[in-house]
């Protein structure tokens, strides 16, 4: 291998460690029928990865409609979303991980998703040792994605140069993020983020089969 490791590398969680993104899909687009709206798959794709506010207004730009919050998040709470808890982590996610912390290289989470939600299904997949920080809403004062909050609190708190650090993100607003912190990004385009535009990352690849430490470090500059 030539060239230094990388400072650190960075994921992003839901739809990139695993594909939370699909059941919440499912219960939102069950919720909204039951209100006569249709959330398809493109529409419901404009709300990943934004922060809860923007979400919410993705959402209803998606429907063609205002929707009251409260009433959509009672209706939504009511679905069956317990089968989310038995999915595994992504292709090639636990090979990853194991090689970068074998090499040594920090590892961390940048989320706008809530900090219990990460870790509990962190451990519940048994890779929350990888993890030297965990980034999430609730270390950035609830600033989410495009915000670069997440991706510069976990680049201070390994100690790593943005410019030799390495994002893998599946979403345009956590490209942006990522790109807004200084990180060099690798996009691996989910089953809902693929109907978005995803060009601003540097890097595209298939799954995360096709990352390996040789790989992320000839990546960057």
């Amino acid at each position: 291998m030539t060239g230094a490791l990388p400072d650190a590398v960075i994921f992003d969680f839901d739809g990139t460690i695993f594909d939370s993104e699909t059941p919440i899909y499912q219960a939102y687009a069950a919720a909204l029928a039951e209100l006569g709206l249709d959330l398809t798959v493109a529409g419901f794709a404009s709300m990943v990865g934004h922060a809860e506010d923007e979400s919410h207004r993705a959402l209803c730009r998606a429907v063609g409609a205002e929707v009251d919050r409260d009433d959509l998040e009672e209706r939504y709470a009511r679905q069956d979303r317990s089968w989310r808890d038995t999915l595994p982590a992504l292709p090639g996610v636990e090979a990853l991980l194991g090689e970068l912390t074998a090499a040594g290289v920090p590892l961390g989470i940048a989320s706008s998703s809530p900090e219990s939600w990460v870790e509990t299904h962190l451990v519940r997949l048994g890779l929350r040792e990888h993890f030297a920080v965990i980034a999430s809403r609730d270390q950035v004062e609830g600033r989410g994605k495009p915000d670069p909050a997440s991706y510069r609190y976990a680049t201070q708190h390994l100690g790593a140069d943005p410019a030799r650090t390495i994002a893998i993100e599946d979403s345009n607003p956590g490209i942006t993020a990522a790109v807004a912190a200084g990180l060099t990004v690798v996009v691996i385009p989910s089953e809902i983020t693929q109907h978005t535009d995803l060009r601003a990352a540097h890097h595209t690849v298939a799954t995360m089969e096709h990352l390996d430490l040789e790989a992320l470090t000839a990546l960057l500059p």
